[in-house]
């Protein structure tokens, strides 16, 4: 299959696209040791969490006074006993990495504040169908399972998803690119009859105003 049938024209492998390192070999179930120990780990903890009814910030909230206390007292101790302190790493925030996660925080939140505004404006219906569609499964998604479920869920169909389409990825394109075209087909009637139409009435009523 040519480059010009697979998704989005794309030349590259799938474990190009996920960046080719650790993090793509996880994904993709080369080392298996690896994925399986993530998502058995990930279903213990889902697990804790569902019965034992303990929330996030319950939780961190534990572990956190748990080890302050830990850590305290192994200090305290160790001044009375002429013991070494608590092996710890020095703990600091660079200026030059705080600076680069607000440079990336920004440009993120300015590119959805741009999209918002176009789509708020009516100057991307793409964008809007796409925004509205995304949000609308949000939704149902959410009202369907709590916070720890959906992110496991959503670990677990990062660690699957990507591997069966590397295995099918022929089988998948072909059927994907066809749902594509038909898709595309009925964007462009659903635009034809009713979004330019409302885009034009408002239009209309502004030149009225």
């Amino acid at each position: 299959m040519g480059s010009s049938d697979r998704v989005f024209n794309r030349k590259r492998t799938v474990h190009q696209i996920l960046g080719g390192g650790l993090v793509a070999d996880v994904m993709l179930w080369r080392r298996k040791n690896l994925t399986v120990g993530i998502l058995v780990q990930t279903l213990a903890a889902w697990v804790v969490f569902e019965i034992s009814g303990y929330t996030l910030l319950t939780l961190v909230s534990s572990v956190l006074l748990l080890l302050f206390t830990i850590l305290f007292l192994w200090s305290k101790s160790a001044k009375i006993l002429n013991r070494p302190a608590p092996p710890l790493p020095h703990l600091y925030l660079s200026e030059e990495i705080a600076v680069e996660a607000a440079t990336f925080i920004r440009d993120h939140v300015n590119t959805v504040l741009s999209v918002s505004e176009d789509v708020a404006y009516g100057r991307d219906s793409r964008m809007f169908v796409k925004a509205a569609l995304t949000l609308l499964m949000i939704s149902i998604i959410g009202s369907l399972a709590d916070f720890f479920t959906l992110g496991y869920i959503c670990l677990l169909m990062v660690l699957t998803v990507p591997a069966l389409y590397e295995r099918y990825e022929d089988h998948i394109d072909s059927y994907a690119l066809i749902w594509c075209r038909k898709l595309q087909q009925l964007y462009v009637r659903f635009d034809e009859g009713c979004i330019t139409k409302v885009h034009q009435w408002f239009l209309e009523m502004k030149k009225l105003s």
